[in-house]
């Protein structure tokens, strides 16, 4: 069939199943769609080989990227992953292909490091911040704190050269510390850095799954007491992109300043909250259910099963495209009209349960996210100058120095 939508999958082996418990995650619940695997949530060898053909054909570029979460993935253990490095030299066809690994990082050990080494897998590390603020909620079924341990993968991922990115969860209980986190961050090697704004809705719904958080079809409007506040986290961006622009440009790069500087050269953003569409980011259960997005691992979101259709035919589905068009169709007035529209498109959909005064579903993040392009736009607009003329945007820290680029 002709190729309609490039797409991406977030591979889940390990389904819901981890080691650690951390009070926030919104995916551990998840086990209450499977009880069914409860003694047996490994991804079948049958299920393995069928996901890397499937997502090799998928793809019409010359470049697979891989991308294998949970859960936790090590959990599976390393023979797992040779075989996955198996199958997917079997079936490349002279396409070049990439892992990224998203860990917790406490089962990384010597063997762990050579195997990402050897097969140069980019490796994601959760941590949210120094001691005190990572163990508020990151912890063991005994409540006891993961950071120590976190930090001893860390060291053997540098000892042995590998590159790794970090994902902090900005929650109630980092929020207040941008700063901090930041250079906490940069301390411990992070290059790469991604903020991911925690948003969850207790579920008012008698749903008959049993899930504790909202739906996107759920229409409560009580947040979780984790969950960060719009405000809050705009202040968080701000804070550090301050930062950032007068040091670190060039060096350090924040996935969110990356993205938004991309909409200012009229290039796709970087991130799938901030893109015009969702683009075609599906999620894999263990047992190959294919959902429409990591977030959206709801029965009503469900595409298929890669046991009883293709990937590549699940992606250029109706129900796929319609999917992902709609977030930008279902914009209401107030995103349509504002100036940083480009930048954003009303953000994630799954965030879109405030209300409007014209009674329409708005972005419960909005205030933050417009206070962030307001306060970094006159920066985004020099970089992005600099870039189209060829010059390097790291003349903004000179630039920064002398001129008033902040309220």
């Amino acid at each position: 069939m002709v190729q309609v939508n490039q797409c991406h999958v977030m591979a889940k082996p390990s389904g819901s199943v981890c080691n650690i418990d951390c009070e926030y995650c919104f995916y551990l619940e998840k086990e209450q769609l499977y009880p069914e695997r409860q003694s047996n949530w490994r991804m079948s060898d049958d299920t393995l080989e069928r996901f890397i053909e499937q997502y090799i054909q998928a793809q019409s570029g010359p470049t697979v990227e891989f991308a294998w979460q949970g859960g936790e993935p090590t959990m599976l253990g390393l023979e797992f992953y040779q075989r996955v490095v198996e199958l997917c030299a079997k079936y490349a066809n002279g396409k070049q292909i990439y892992h990224a690994f998203q860990t917790n990082g406490l089962l990384i050990d010597e063997n762990w490091c050579q195997f990402f080494k050897r097969h140069q897998f980019l490796v994601g590390i959760s941590i949210d911040g120094p001691l005190h603020l990572h163990d508020q909620y990151r912890v063991t079924r005994s409540q006891k704190g993961t950071h120590s341990k976190v930090m001893k993968a860390i060291e053997l991922l540098k000892k042995h050269e590998i590159e790794f990115n970090t994902l902090t969860v900005v929650s109630a209980g980092n929020v207040g510390y941008p700063l901090e986190v930041y250079q906490f961050l940069k301390s411990i090697g992070s290059k790469y850095i991604q903020f991911i704004p925690l948003v969850e809705r207790l579920s008012t719904d008698d749903n008959r799954w049993h899930l504790d958080l909202a739906s996107p079809l759920d229409h409560s409007k009580t947040v979780t007491p984790w969950s960060v506040a719009a405000k809050d986290y705009g202040h968080f961006l701000v804070t550090i992109f301050k930062e950032w622009v007068k040091k670190d440009v060039g060096t350090t790069f924040v996935q969110t300043f990356d993205s938004t500087l991309a909409s200012w050269l009229n290039q796709p953003a970087g991130i799938c909250t901030l893109a015009a569409e969702c683009g075609h980011s599906f999620a894999l259960e263990a047992n190959g259910d294919l959902y429409q997005c990591d977030h959206y691992v709801y029965p009503e979101y469900k595409l298929g099963n890669i046991h009883h259709t293709t990937i590549e035919i699940m992606n250029n589905s109706p129900k796929a495209v319609q999917f992902s068009q709609s977030k930008s169709t279902s914009l209401n007035q107030k995103c349509n009209a504002c100036r940083y529209r480009f930048a954003c498109y009303g953000g994630c959909p799954k965030h879109r349960f405030v209300t409007t005064q014209k009674g329409q579903q708005h972005n419960y993040l909005c205030e933050g996210y417009f206070e962030f392009f307001r306060q970094s736009e006159k920066a985004m607009l020099i970089m992005a100058r600099l870039l189209e003329h060829r010059r390097p945007a790291t003349v903004i820290m000179k630039v920064a120095e002398d001129a008033n680029l902040f309220d």
